[in-house]
């Protein structure tokens, strides 16, 4: 427990400033943590990062990455897709090329942990850098939800907790502490509505909230489902106590994009 108290503080004391600061460095350190999480995922699968379908995914990442205040310099004349189409066709030629050692089903993982970490983190990117509301507090606002959620569910859990979620993939988890971590989300977005401002309209912010919170609690799942599926305990080591960045951001990879479609809706 110490290990993992000491590590959150040390986490938060690096990444903290760099969302507050936002800008290019809060970017630049986005992609670092894109690139973790995508040999971590790749790991899963054997899949080495500096391998030709890793080096091949790692750099559509970043193309998927890019924010759009960037694009029109970076990529004058393409688009994200065509550089995906182009990274597809890549990867189903390396399949005849390894002999099928690279197989069918390889490109498919691949192609969807592009697709899966890309999305995720770029509107981490987007969210920060959003014009609809303040950058910095949405931000906020998605990991403090995040976080709100997690330790209701635990405490709600560890009190009430009789009947199991999802067994097979998180044995742990149940649905009174599932149904508590939504409802400390909802009582927290209503703190952080007042104090900040978020959003107008106090009912919007909780269905909003509500949402939010639930799919979440699916992000957390599907990386569970994702793990137990392929045997592996942590998604990698780079946090002591916590696992790897895939283990802390599986939440947000689901709320961010979420999020963003929300806010374009409710504005």
């Amino acid at each position: 427990m110490k290990q993992r108290i000491l590590t959150a503080i040390l986490a938060a004391a690096l990444f903290l400033p760099f969302v507050i600061y936002g800008k290019l460095p809060f970017t630049i350190f986005v992609y670092l943590l894109a690139s973790i999480a995508l040999h971590e995922l790749l790991k899963m699968k054997k899949i080495s990062l500096f391998s030709f379908p890793g080096l091949v995914s790692l750099l559509i990442l970043w193309v998927l990455l890019i924010p759009n205040t960037y694009i029109t310099v970076l990529l004058e004349g393409f688009s994200k897709s065509e550089f995906a189409l182009l990274a597809l066709l890549l990867l189903l030629t390396y399949t005849v090329v390894t002999k099928n050692k690279f197989t069918f089903d390889d490109v498919g993982f691949v192609v969807i942990a592009i697709f899966y970490l890309g999305i995720g983190f770029y509107f981490l990117i987007e969210t920060r850098n959003s014009e609809l509301q303040g950058g910095l507090e949405l931000v906020f606002y998605a990991l403090l939800l995040i976080w709100v959620t997690d330790s209701g569910a635990y405490f709600i859990g560890r009190a009430m907790g009789k009947n199991k979620l999802w067994p097979e993939i998180s044995p742990n988890k149940t649905i009174e502490g599932a149904v508590g971590g939504v409802l400390f989300a909802v009582i927290f977005a209503c703190i952080y509505h007042y104090f900040t401002g978020i959003l107008d309209n106090l009912f919007v912010v909780i269905v909003m909230t509500t949402l939010l919170s639930v799919f979440g609690q699916i992000g957390d799942l599907v990386e569970s489902a994702l793990k137990r599926h392929y045997h592996v305990k942590d998604s990698g080591t780079i946090l002591p106590g916590h696992g790897g960045i895939l283990d802390r951001f599986d939440s947000l990879l689901f709320v961010l994009p979420l999020l963003h479609f929300m806010l374009i809706l409710f504005n």
